[in-house]
């Protein structure tokens, strides 16, 4: 949806032509609250550019502000609860799900972008749809894939990327051997934890429910990848990572402190950016020492999660059509292009449309497989609905604890016992 056709459907082309704001806006200001994006350029575009120029076209100011993406929950949970706050709050996973009643319904909004871009990706809605109600406007999705030194690897034996979990496994051990270990971590962080347990399940063929939604955790095959991770964790991994968030790992890999970690492209894109700052121990640029690949196969196949975010007008807000309207004109191709291009792959964006975006024939070959990540990725929930049980599962990190009790010397059978005992509180 271009300017002209933007205006058009939210009725504000005649107001603007007569060169005043809609009189709906008028003195409006929406306040927009957002993570501190891991591409500081992302923010810096909506702050200096998108966003006063779409306080320009609908006649209100917008006040954007960025906080730490793990502070994120409880701002939501605190704005729901005193009945006031920002007017539109970011939201990752399949949040929405569990704040369906305190959040407007944005149906018209999401599936007008969809029908102009093509439809979104399978998480991007299944995340934030309710049913026939969306609950959030899809804004992108960040593809998570493995940055992994390329000299270290061939170092250890390994002149192509590993295939299968055990490969990375063994080359892993190699690594710590050598001082390079992979670094992950097994924490209460919003992304990486979540984004590397949940697909060890899907690899291994385990799942946390059935299609009825009732509990399977209870499996010989959680029970053989929580037994994989807790083998991977002691011989190839920096078992600092309990206590790390989704910031620790970039810094140790930018450091040259581990080999290879699962992250968004925003090692790369800072590796490259600030390639007089950041180098290797040779003191060359260590961004091209970077590249990236999937998470290997497990007996099961091969699959990651690709992290959906989007937006919600929240019920409180007494801005909803100026909300509502502010989303539209973001999501709209334009607009969106212009953020888009500036965070250079690190979000995928929402729909199979940007996949086609000639930014990806302008990067580097490094950056080349986030064009498509987001096509292998499952949604939380799986097998089940991505519902707001599904949410509070993650929300309590009941996945990613099992897996770090057992890296802790728990049982990995009495681990999985324990992680199905808790969906059992919750899926019953």
């Amino acid at each position: 949806m271009d300017r002209r056709g933007f205006l058009k459907t939210t009725g504000v082309a005649g107001i603007l032509a007569a060169g005043r704001a809609p009189a709906f806006a008028q003195g409006t200001k929406l306040h927009l609250l957002r993570w501190v994006d891991f591409v500081p350029a992302g923010d810096q575009i909506l702050r200096q550019q998108l966003l006063p120029e779409a306080g320009k076209a609908l006649g209100v100011e917008v006040q954007l502000e960025t906080i730490n993406a793990n502070d994120l929950q409880p701002r939501i949970t605190a704005a729901i609860q005193s009945g006031s706050g920002a007017d539109i709050i970011m939201t990752l996973h399949n949040w929405p799900h569990l704040y369906k009643s305190s959040v407007v319904d944005v149906t018209d909004v999401a599936e007008g972008i969809a029908k102009d871009q093509g439809g979104f990706y399978a998480q991007a809605e299944q995340a934030v749809k309710d049913g026939k109600q969306y609950l959030a406007v899809p804004f992108g999705v960040n593809g998570l894939l493995i940055a992994y030194r390329k000299s270290w690897f061939k170092e250890a034996g390994a002149e192509t990327p590993p295939k299968t979990l055990d490969e990375y496994r063994q080359l892993g051990t190699r690594l710590k051997k050598k001082g390079h270990p992979i670094g992950q971590t097994l924490g209460h962080t919003f992304g990486d934890a979540p984004a590397w347990s949940y697909p060890m399940l899907w690899n291994f063929g385990a799942a946390e429910r059935d299609r009825q939604g009732k509990t399977k955790l209870d499996s010989k095959e959680t029970v053989e990848s929580v037994k994989w991770m807790t083998a991977f964790w002691k011989d190839a991994c920096d078992e600092g990572g309990f206590a790390w968030d989704d910031t620790n790992n970039n810094r140790a890999f930018l450091a040259g402190e581990i080999a290879a970690t699962l992250n968004g492209a925003s090692i790369y894109i800072a590796a490259k950016r600030q390639q007089d700052k950041i180098k290797d121990e040779r003191g060359e640029p260590m961004w091209r020492d970077i590249d990236h690949f999937a998470i290997p196969a497990g007996p099961a196949g091969t699959w990651g999660y690709h992290i959906p975010f989007a937006h919600m007008v929240m019920k409180y807000s007494k801005n909803q059509k100026p909300a509502k309207d502010l989303l539209r004109w973001l999501g709209a191709k334009d607009q969106f292009a212009k953020w888009f291009e500036v965070m250079e792959g690190f979000s995928a964006g929402s729909t199979k449309y940007w996949e086609r975006n000639p930014l990806w024939g302008r990067l580097d070959d490094a950056m080349k497989l986030y064009r498509t990540a987001a096509q292998a990725s499952r949604i939380i929930g799986w097998e089940g609905a991505p519902d707001a049980k599904a949410s509070e599962v993650y929300s309590k990190y009941v996945v990613t604890d099992m897996y770090a009790k057992a890296a802790q010397g728990l049982a990995p059978a009495d681990a999985a016992k324990w992680a199905a005992a808790e969906l059992q509180k919750i899926y019953g």
